[in-house]
């Protein structure tokens, strides 16, 4: 299904093979011989999304371009089953295992892999070669991969990385976080109120 979001639509190669199911929404670019894959969804939500050639995004994987973040998948990027990607950009040659979540400003270098269930947190950059481990989490600049156990280490990274304020604007510590949070964001989504679907 494809949708004309703020106003653009999605521009999709002819080699490309989108499956019906899949999602495409918005300044949304899929490059030649990529495959998108039944309940993907890739949406551009005021950033622009690039797929680049042989580009796979696999069953009900989520790309999600911000405002602030732009989404680029380099060539013969492989996005796994229940993959997450939020306005990050992947170099060439990335492997981004099933499940696996990568945040808002996060840079993943070339030929990286990021295993089953791992995480690239916000504002993180992995250089290329670089491994996350299955459920491990790859934080902070420089970048730290940590396994899930050293939880303490993560929340300290994650605390200077900000992620309520990188993504937000927020305060951390504002007593109604939640409540102006989803007020904000719920403005946000609310554009989608008029999108349109272009292939009927």
């Amino acid at each position: 299904m494809l949708f004309e979001h703020l106003g653009v639509s999605p521009r999709i190669h002819p080699d490309a093979v989108v499956a019906p199911t899949a999602v495409i929404s918005g300044d949304v670019e899929i490059g030649p011989d990529c495959h998108v894959l039944h309940g993907a969804v890739i949406t551009a939500e005021g950033g622009a999304v690039t797929l680049s050639a042989h580009a796979i995004v696999m069953e009900n994987a989520l790309v999600r371009a911000t405002a602030t973040n732009s989404v680029h998948l380099g060539d013969h990027v492989l996005v796994g089953p229940m993959a997450s990607i939020s306005g990050a950009a992947i170099d060439e040659e990335v492997f981004l295992a099933t499940g696996t979540r990568v945040f808002n400003g996060a840079r993943i270098g070339a030929r990286s892999e990021v295993r089953i269930n791992a995480v690239v947190h916000l504002r993180t950059t992995l250089p290329a070669d670089s491994i996350v481990p299955i459920g491990w989490v790859a934080v902070g600049e420089p970048v730290q991969i940590l396994s899930p156990e050293r939880h303490e280490e993560i929340e300290r990274a994650q605390r200077e990385l900000d992620f309520p304020g990188y993504v937000f604007g927020l305060d951390r510590d504002t007593p109604d976080l939640m409540a102006q949070l989803t007020e904000r964001y719920g403005r946000s989504l609310a554009r989608h109120a008029d999108d349109r679907r272009i292939d009927d």
